[in-house]
């Protein structure tokens, strides 16, 4: 099932996040079970007010086309000429956990292009957030990484990291995951892996998202 949500939340300014929200066909509002989260971010392409653009690739477009999913899965649109906004977003995954029968211990965050880059930027500024990411042709900065505190750094080396890329994308480099995974595995990240398609431009997504590895991957980890 997916269905548009509108979210309207506060940081320092008014925020609001157009949704699609996909609910496992099992689903109960009620009762003992809580359910994983994936957050998927889209590309710089989605990016508007159509919605309907969120589906294009990835997870949402899998799930429009009838694929079930053993996640809730949270797709928003970013606005127009923006990029992803790391607390626009933690305050989405605060909205999504207060009203849905959400497991905190089992989040899970993805996403391609600009989405990739902002699942490196969200998933290393707060990793005791996620249990598992999985950035999908992006880059980010390692200065989250080199600046973390205390217990950032605790968390950032029990996060669970899968990167992909193609290794012909002319778009973003495939060096960008490469510096990322590296300076990972330097801080003491040891659940890590890049998957470089060496026949693949920019278009690493849609063999990413169809391998159904992906997903029992992310549902083999917790967030302790």
């Amino acid at each position: 099932m997916q269905k548009e949500i509108n979210f309207h939340g506060r940081v320092t300014k008014r925020i609001e996040l157009r949704s699609l929200l996909y609910l496992p066909k099992n689903y109960q509002a009620t009762g003992g079970k809580r359910w994983p989260l994936l957050l998927f971010l889209h590309g710089a392409g989605e990016r508007g007010d159509d919605l309907s653009l969120v589906a294009k690739h990835g997870p949402p477009k899998l799930a429009a086309q009838k694929k079930e999913f053993p996640f809730i899965i949270v797709s928003p649109q970013c606005p127009l000429e923006r990029v992803w906004d790391d607390e626009a977003l933690l305050a989405l995954l605060d909205h999504i956990a207060a009203r849905f029968r959400i497991d905190t211990h089992r989040m899970y965050l993805t996403g391609l292009s600009m989405g990739g880059y902002g699942t490196w930027s969200l998933g290393l500024k707060y990793p005791e957030r996620f249990a598992a990411i999985a950035p999908v042709c992006g880059g980010g900065s390692y200065a989250n990484i080199l600046l973390a505190n205390r217990n950032q750094s605790r968390a950032l080396r029990s996060l669970a990291v899968w990167a992909f890329h193609g290794a012909k994308d002319n778009v973003v480099p495939p060096a960008e995951s490469k510096v990322m995974v590296a300076a990972l595995k330097k801080a003491g990240c040891h659940d890590i892996a890049l998957t470089l398609y060496p026949r693949i431009g920019h278009d690493a997504h849609t063999e990413t998202y169809n391998n159904p590895e992906l997903y029992e991957w992310f549902l083999s980890h917790r967030r302790r």
